[in-house]
């Protein structure tokens, strides 16, 4: 679940954003929209507890943030949040196993390879784990970062602008992609972007009555951007 209450994030003095109240349940789907600049990086930052609200409340997975000290947050996120981000962040020098690998690392837990090669194969690329990056097509690499960003079972997903350089086709898919692998975890999950097509695909994805709570918040930089504080 993730639910804010006046959140807002102040970059200076002179600059702040100021974000819509969302509240989306355990299982649900988040829709953040807006054009670039509006601040869906920002959000997604703070809801992975990456930078810290200078007012207002945010609670995600049941945990409210700003609670914690640096090295309790920095664990909660590894075990609790699954990010699959717009550049996908996967080191050339190592495996496709290997990449998935740190994220182990990143928790403070023993290596699962048992879990690592699932996470592939659940996403259809567990033949992939001994390729490095550079050999893997554009779906390829987003699929394996996907099962990087879900490799610990997180309760909350997050994707920044995962269609933004696909075709209409694999955008589809991509989202289809995410849907499911969400809802196969009981996960949350947000996907921003200024993509109209993330929304249509939703919509055809998503039965109305039939599925989790559907929010969609449209942040602008026209309201959200220039405040004098």
């Amino acid at each position: 679940m993730i639910r804010s209450q006046a959140l807002e994030f102040a970059y200076d003095s002179d600059l702040r954003l100021r974000f819509p109240d969302v509240d989306v349940p355990q299982g649900g789907v988040l829709l953040l929209g807006g054009p670039s600049g509006s601040g869906k990086s920002t959000w997604l930052a703070l809801a992975a507890g990456l930078v810290a609200p200078s007012s207002g409340s945010l609670q995600v997975a049941g945990q409210m943030l700003g609670a914690l000290g640096a090295l309790k947050t920095d664990a909660w996120r590894a075990h609790t949040i699954g990010f699959l981000p717009q550049k996908l962040h996967l080191s050339a020098a190592l495996t496709v196993q290997q990449n998935l690998a740190l994220a182990f690392w990143a928790a403070g837990v023993a290596q699962d390879k048992a879990r690592i090669h699932g996470a592939l194969e659940a996403l259809g690329v567990a033949d992939l784990a001994q390729r490095l990056p550079a050999q893997l097509s554009g779906g390829q690499a987003q699929r394996v970062a996907l099962a990087r960003a879900v490799l610990m079972r997180p309760r909350v997903l997050l994707a920044d602008e995962p269609t933004a350089s696909l075709d209409d086709h694999n955008a589809a898919d991509a989202v289809h992609l995410l849907w499911t692998t969400a809802q196969n975890l009981g996960a949350t999950l947000v996907i921003a972007t200024h993509d109209a097509r993330v929304s249509q695909s939703l919509h055809r994805l998503i039965p109305l009555g039939a599925a989790p709570a559907f929010q969609r918040v449209d942040l602008s930089p026209a309201s959200l951007h220039g405040t004098a504080v």
